[in-house]
């Protein structure tokens, strides 16, 4: 944050005559300010999207020694509004809070991802049991998976701007809640239907801490200081659907499929009772928005106020950019399409192995649920190794954007670590594909699972952080878009993998799945050429300066268009 003495230096969201900047001056823009380094990328906590293009943001990324900074002025004329900021060292904002508190709401975050991924697939090893016990086909029980993984992809969309407008907390507890209470009729399910509609309502409310887990480490964290938690947050979604056929394996042996769900009844309660009697709120607009009211209510003066009492979006307007906004640009910008038919690649072949292991392992060579499990173990550990590198990776581009000072610097070095490692997945998938039959030793198809998952987590990072730096103001639409495709793929694959694997055969099905993953290497190497040439065509990207490869930064830019 930058501290400022003085708040009568501060911009204001209104000229002195009381008019509103005319919006013929806004432009698509970092809200960053010429003097952060080159290392600070756009900051996508900002609430750009329910905020007004006259908000001023300022009162978000400054800290000043009264804690205010002058708003616009009131309806009288004469006095302006006094808009809360925070204070140097305040103990209210998030980034001054210890490393050892920040620490550990990280990991409780981290610990929900893992949950909330671990109850996608820790029902799979036993898909048969379900079907034999309501007398129905394999698909129809795999419906269990596509329609949660289907709620993956609807929540965000609500989840996420509820959160930018009541804050992280209250959608955590109450989700979360929601969440534990409807795996007990899935556990209880006399009937099919109960199931199927138990684990729809799950998959939305679980999919709201996924959503907003990444917005808590940025309120917590520096964007210099952000790396090694954004890699303990960005590997947990891979580990947990990698751990949940392991741990569902040996339960369903040992106790039946009824236990998978007690099992993460049990894990989900312990994380909501965590999350909510432990970990605070963390959104700097909510928790400044509360300040205001603590002011007004004690001092009695009606001037202390946030943007969010002055310059709040119609909520149509919100509503427009946030189901509409990130359709168009999944649709009308061929960066986030293509990103996002990338990610839905990978999120397809992710869900698809919790079938194609029990086939290979199961069906091919006579494993228990249990054994079969453990054969996802190599794939956890590349997710692992991969996490593990993600601080060389932010030391790298640390260094390379050091030319860009005072710059924006491209969006293309994001891509860096997806060009390197899109090659892992293909890899992966020839091996496990050649050495799936029936009569190898386990060890091929096992140890296969490592490249696949090493390279999961440079190529997701990569991605968002390719996003972000492309459309700044609009990258959490273009995230929503991403997560939105990705989902209804990974829930539609479960569908058709069984019967793509018995009629093609283990191995010419995994080698179709490696062709694919290998066109899809593509993409990073087709935006490192064309990137910027796109971006600057492009109505809703951010193109940087004509004149230079970054971007220089604008001196006032807290008027975002969204």
């Amino acid at each position: 944050m930058v501290v400022h003495s003085d708040p009568s230096t501060m911009a204001s969201s209104t000229e002195p005559n009381g008019t509103k900047p005319d919006d013929s001056s806004l432009s698509r823009t970092s809200t960053l300010e010429a003097r952060l380094e080159p290392t600070m990328s756009y900051d996508i906590n900002l609430p750009n999207r329910t905020l007004t293009n006259a908000a001023n943001l300022d009162e978000y990324i400054v800290e000043t020694r009264d804690g205010q900074i002058p708003g616009p002025l009131e309806p009288d004329g004469q006095h302006r509004y006094r808009l809360v900021t925070f204070q140097p060292n305040d103990p209210e904002n998030p980034k001054n809070w210890s490393k050892a508190y920040k620490w550990y709401i990280t990991m409780v975050v981290a610990a929900t991802c893992f949950v909330v991924a671990f109850a996608s697939s820790v029902i799979t090893p036993d898909i048969v049991g379900v079907a034999d016990e309501f007398h129905t086909s394999e698909e129809v029980a795999l419906l269990s998976i596509t329609l949660f993984v289907v709620g993956f992809g609807l929540g965000p969309l609500v989840f996420a701007p509820l959160s930018e407008v009541y804050g992280r907390k209250v959608i955590y507890v109450s989700t979360l809640f929601i969440a534990v209470a409807f795996v007990i009729p899935c556990a209880l399910a006399k009937n099919l239907a109960t199931l199927l509609v138990g684990r729809a309502i799950d998959g939305i409310a679980f999919s709201a801490p996924i959503t907003i887990i990444g917005g808590t480490l940025a309120d917590l964290w520096r964007a210099e200081e952000r790396g090694i938690p954004m890699a303990a947050f960005s590997a947990a979604p891979f580990i947990g659907p990698a751990i949940g056929p392991l741990a569902g394996g040996f339960l369903s042996d040992a106790l039946g499929w009824r236990w998978l769900y007690w099992l993460t009844l049990i894990l989900s309660g312990i994380i909501w009772a965590v999350i909510t009697f432990t970990v605070p709120e963390t959104y700097a607009p909510t928790i400044l928005a509360k300040r205001a009211a603590k002011m007004r209510k004690e001092t009695g003066e009606q001037d202390w106020v946030t943007e969010q009492d002055l310059d709040m979006r119609p909520l149509g307007e919100r509503m427009r950019i946030f189901l509409i906004m990130p359709l168009k640009l999944l649709f009308g910008e061929l960066i986030v399409f293509l990103i996002s038919l990338y990610m839905s690649v990978l999120y397809g072949l992710l869900y698809m192995f919790f079938i194609a292991y029990p086939i290979v392992f199961q069906e091919g060579k006579g494993f228990s649920s249990s054994s079969a499990g453990l054969t996802f173990i190599p794939l956890a550990v590349g997710v692992v190794a991969s996490s593990m590198c993600a601080p060389f990776v932010n030391k790298h581009y640390v260094k390379i954007i050091q030319p860009y000072a005072g710059q924006l610097p491209p969006a293309e070095l994001r891509l860096i670590p997806m060009m390197f490692a899109c090659w892992f997945i293909p890899i992966g998938m020839i091996v496990f594909a050649w050495t799936s039959f029936p009569r190898l030793i386990w060890v091929g198809p096992t140890l296969a699972g490592f490249p696949v998952g090493f390279g999961f987590i440079f190529i997701y990072n990569s991605a968002n952080n390719y996003l972000v730096d492309t459309y700044q103001d609009r990258a959490a639409s273009a995230l929503a878009a991403k997560t939105f495709i990705r989902s209804l793929w990974g829930a539609s694959v479960v569908l058709f993998t069984t019967q793509m694997y018995h009629r093609l055969g283990y191995q010419w099905a995994s080698t179709l799945l490696a062709g694919i993953s290998l066109l899809c290497c593509a993409i990073p190497f087709l935006f490192w050429k064309y990137g910027e040439r796109i971006r600057r065509h492009s109505k809703y990207a951010y193109a940087g300066d004509d004149e230079t490869k970054g971007a220089v930064l604008p001196e006032k830019t807290n008027t975002s268009r969204v």
